[in-house]
Order: structure tokens, then C-alpha cells, then sequence
């Protein structure tokens, strides 16, 4: 819970910064040139107060919230809430009028003869703003679990249709074997197990060379049923990026199925790599229709979900997919 709750993240306390100098300035300012004092005094005594109630607000409750609430019962939140939100409020206006003295800032009569009544209530003010600012935070928190949980919810549900998918072709080609050649079924059997060993990886994202790893003994497993007919090629110097898990080997699939004639002709598969993205294309028999299939939808929602990314085909006569590879929060270099 308090992972939610409690979470403030630096560019929330950069905003609170911004708001409370920019308030305390119109307000300082407002409040002398109402009084008669001099409107630039107001607005840099605004300011000051504005920065030093924020600098302790960030002390004090990254602390409490870092080293103090997630050790105590939540109880007694409340109350540790209440006393270091007022005491943010109370010693920044203290050290704000304390530094414009120093200054020889002019300040109000109030900050002088009755500083500390002043200072109580601007620390009461200071725990009104935390309170909603707490509960700013953590519904803002709880929408960005949310969302992460049904993320992980719909990539779990594409992965569980992408698995009998692939086996589902895989027991196709080992049953065309078994007939006529049980020890290459045999040995399809051993290469699809050893091929699910090493793609049973939980993460939904793969280092783009063990992608590649997987296709290759994929085309590997394919080259018992087609007597060594399918050609890889893949460009050399592979990027340092990150995709999904059988993105590429599900294209690869694809042209197989799709695309590979069969008798004595070679099918020749090219995997290539671009500013943005990777282009997987053969020399099979052209794309028939552009309507994307189980394999092809679910590999388009899984890059839109993990990288912004999609899929598009970029030729029918000479098929070829582009894989647009986006923001995934590891591909940070590029090539």
C-alpha cells in the first residue's frame, strides 16, 4: 500500500516547486501592493517563502515517507503527516523571513512582531496543500498500477496465444514426418523441446541477438521437415535494442507457411535492420491479401503495448514486414 500511497516522484516536487514560487509571488505581491508596501519587495519575499516551505516540504516528507511510514502502522500516518507537514510550513516561513531580513527584504509587521502565530498558520496551510496533494499522488499512483497490472494482463493473454500457436504448426510438421522418416521426427521433436527450453525466458522483451538466436534454431527445427531448403540471411552488426519475445521468428514463420513453394526451389529469408525499426522479407510467392491473421494481430497489439511500435507490410510481390520498433523503455541507443 504504501508503494501507492506514498510514491512522490521528483518531477511532482519540481511542479509543487514551480507552483509555490510562482503563488507565493503574486500573492506577496498582491498582499503588499494592498497595504501600501512595495509590490517587487512582496513579490521577492513571496518567492522566498515559496522556496524554503518547499525545500523543507521536500526534506521532510521524502523522509517521512522514505524511512518512517513503511516501518510504522498506518495508524499512525495521520498524525506523523499532519506534524511534519506543519513543521514544513512553520520552520520555511521562519527561515523565509529570517533570509529576507538578511536581505533587508521590507516584510509585512505581522512576519516581524508576530512571527510565530504567522508561522503556525502558514504550517497549517501547509498541511490543508499536502493532504491534497497526498491525494492527488496517490490516485495518480493507483491509475499507474492499474494500468501496468492490465498491461501485463493483456500481454500475459497474447503469449498464451502465441505459444499453441507456434506448436500448433511445430506437431504439423513432426506428424508429416513420422510417417516417412520417424528418425528426423525424432530428431524435430528434440529440436522444438530444446527450442521452448530456451524461449521460456518470463520476460516479455528479448535482447534483439537472442531473438535472433531463436530463429535460427527455429529455421533449424523447420530444415528437418524441408531437407535444408530454408536460407537465413541476416545483416551483420545486430543493434543493442530490445522486442518482443517471437516477433521476428513469428515473421519468419509466416513466410514459411506462406510463402515457401515447396519441390526444388530454396526459400530465402533476409532479416535487416534500419534506423527504426527491423525488415523481415523472402523471395516466396507474394502477399495475397493484407488483412492480418492471429499471429500478425497478436504481434501488432504486443509492440503497441511494450515499444509504441507496429507492424506494416511493406511489399506484396517481394513480401516484406517492417517491424517498427518504438519507445521500448530499453532501446535508448541506436545503431
Amino acid at each position: 500500500m504504501h508503494n501507492i500511497a506514498l510514491h512522490i516522484k521528483m518531477q511532482d516536487w519540481l511542479y509543487i516547486l514551480l507552483v509555490g514560487v510562482v503563488f507565493g509571488m503574486s500573492l506577496g505581491a498582491l498582499g503588499y501592493s494592498l497595504l501600501g508596501n512595495t509590490l517587487l519587495d512582496g513579490a521577492l519575499f513571496g518567492l522566498l517563502l515559496g522556496f524554503t516551505i518547499t525545500l523543507f516540504s521536500l526534506i521532510f516528507i521524502t523522509t517521512l515517507n522514505k524511512n518512517i511510514l513503511p516501518k510504522v502502522r498506518e495508524v499512525f500516518w495521520l498524525p506523523l503527516a499532519i506534524f511534519f507537514s506543519f513543521a514544513s510550513g512553520f520552520l520555511g516561513t521562519y527561515l523565509g523571513t529570517i533570509t529576507a531580513d538578511f536581505f533587508a527584504l521590507e516584510t509585512i509587521v505581522a512576519f516581524e512582531t508576530l512571527r510565530f502565530e504567522v508561522a503556525s498558520a502558514i504550517g497549517l496551510l501547509t498541511y490543508i496543500v499536502g493532504a491534497l496533494l497526498y491525494r492527488f499522488v496517490k490516485m495518480r499512483n493507483e491509475k499507474e498500477v492499474i494500468d501496468h497490472e492490465y498491461v501485463k494482463s493483456r500481454l500475459g493473454s497474447l503469449e498464451r496465444q502465441l505459444n499453441p500457436h507456434f506448436l500448433f504448426n511445430a506437431l504439423n510438421s513432426i506428424a508429416e514426418l513420422i510417417h516417412h522418416n520417424p528418425d528426423k521426427a525424432e530428431m524435430a521433436i528434440l529440436k522444438v523441446s530444446a527450442f521452448l527450453r530456451n524461449t521460456m525466458n518470463e520476460q516479455p522483451l528479448l535482447t534483439l541477438s537472442d531473438e535472433i538466436k531463436n530463429v535460427k534454431d527455429y529455421i533449424e527445427l523447420e530444415n528437418i521437415r524441408f531437407s535444408g531448403k530454408i536460407k537465413l540471411h541476416i545483416e551483420e552488426n545486430i543493434p543493442l535494442w530490445h522486442v518482443p519475445k517471437f516477433s521476428i521468428q513469428l515473421l519468419v514463420e509466416n513466410a514459411i507457411k506462406h510463402g515457401f513453394c515447396g519441390g526444388g526451389e530454396s526459400l530465402n529469408i533476409s532479416i535487416n535492420f534500419k534506423e527504426e525499426g527491423i525488415i523481415v522479407s523472402n523471395d516466396g510467392e507474394a502477399i495475397q491479401s493484407t488483412k492480418f491473421g492471429v499471429g500478425l494481430s497478436n504481434l501488432d497489439q504486443r509492440l503497441k503495448l511494450l515499444c509504441k511500435g507496429y507492424v506494416e507490410i511493406q511489399s506484396k510481390n517481394k513480401p516484406s514486414f517492417y517491424i517498427h520498433i518504438g519507445a521500448c523503455c530499453e532501446n535508448n541507443n541506436r545503431r
